[in-house]
């Protein structure tokens, strides 16, 4: 079982930027890609950012590319979301997930960007 805990969200001024933490728990190598989803209230869960485990590789939303940043420690466990030059429209809560099979996801964290 693989367990996830996010970190990181706040309230932050439009063009500031924040960083989230997603720790991983469990069996964590059975975890074929790490992403970060976002929640706005009224709107579907959307994808913002993703990672495949064995390769690296990196995908984005077309809101994150240029201003968002998926990346891990392999050392802590952890796959982070830093990203910059927020905007209102990013206010969310954000969720880690881990596809293990199917999906695992976080408790959420909640970001705020104010105008």
């Amino acid at each position: 079982q693989v367990q996830l805990v996010e970190s990181g969200g706040g309230l932050v001024q439009a063009g500031g930027s924040l960083r989230l933490s997603c720790a991983a728990s469990g069996s964590i190598f059975s975890i074929a890609a790490m992403s970060w989803y976002r929640q706005a209230p009224g709107k579907q869960r959307e994808l913002v950012a993703g990672m495949i485990s064995s390769s690296g590789r990196t995908h984005y939303s077309d809101s994150a590319k240029g201003r968002f940043t998926i990346s891990r420690d392999n050392a802590k466990n952890t796959v982070y979301l830093q990203m910059n030059s927020l905007k209102p429209e990013d206010t969310a809560v954000y969720y880690c997930n881990a596809k293990v099979g199917g999906n695992i996801w976080g408790q959420g964290t909640q970001v705020t960007v104010s105008s």
